[in-house]
Formats: C-alpha cells, sequence, structure tokens
C-alpha cells in the first residue's frame, strides 16, 4: 500500500472540473484509490461521491493506493495532485 497527504492549494478546492480530472486518470489502473479528509472516505473513482466530500481550500486531505500497479499510480496520481489542484 502507498500513501501521501496533499494539502489542497487551488482556490476553489475539488468542484466538478478537478474531480472528473482526478476520476480520469486513476480510472485505467488497477489499483484501488482511496481518499480520506477528516473521518469521510471516498473510492477515487467515484465522481459523485469525490465531489460530495466537499473538499475546500486548505483541506488536507490522504490517499491510499493499494493494488498491483500501485507505485505508477500513487507517483501519477501525487504528480497531478501537485500540477492541479
Amino acid at each position: 500500500m502507498k500513501h501521501f497527504s496533499y494539502t489542497i492549494t487551488d482556490p476553489v478546492g475539488i468542484h466538478a472540473r478537478p474531480a472528473g480530472i482526478i476520476v480520469r486518470a486513476v480510472k485505467p489502473f488497477a489499483s484501488s484509490f482511496t481518499i480520506t479528509k477528516g473521518d469521510k472516505s471516498v473510492n477515487l473513482k467515484k465522481l459523485m461521491a469525490l465531489m460530495g466530500m466537499g473538499i475546500k481550500c486548505g483541506d488536507t486531505v490522504d490517499i491510499k493506493v493499494e493494488g498491483p500497479d500501485e507505485d505508477a499510480a500513487a507517483e501519477a496520481l501525487e504528480k497531478l495532485f501537485k500540477e492541479n489542484l
């Protein structure tokens, strides 16, 4: 299992556009992805669940990646977060 934390810097947080980017980025991987904010966790492959988390600028989220391609998947996702969020 791979894990990283990230503090959202996008002024509007994770709304429809960045949520769509995240979901499209993780779909090709076989690994499972979980994002956690506080006591709420959702599957990153589920667009509406991700948008429903209400993640705003300044929130710190934890990302867990687990599966056969977790190394590449975690690296790609962390890069995506740094470049877009």
